[in-house]
C-alpha cells in the first residue's frame, strides 16, 4: 500500500505547479508538470510490474 501512497504523495505535489500553469499560464510550471507526469508514469509501471509480479508467484 505505500506504493498508493507514493503515488497520492507525487500527485498531490504537483497541484500547486497544474494551477500555475493552467490558470496562470507559467511556462516554467508546465516543465515541472512534465517532470511529475514522467515520474508518475515510470512510478505506474514500476507498480505494474510489482503486482504482475506477485499474481504470477501466487
Amino acid at each position: 500500500m505505500s506504493r498508493f501512497s507514493e503515488v497520492k504523495d507525487l500527485i498531490h505535489s504537483m497541484e500547486e505547479d497544474f494551477q500555475k500553469f493552467y490558470e496562470k499560464g507559467n511556462k516554467a510550471a508546465g516543465t515541472r508538470v512534465r517532470q511529475g507526469m514522467q515520474e508518475l508514469k515510470n512510478l505506474a509501471q514500476d507498480i505494474r510490474k510489482e503486482v504482475q509480479d506477485k499474481k504470477n508467484a501466487g
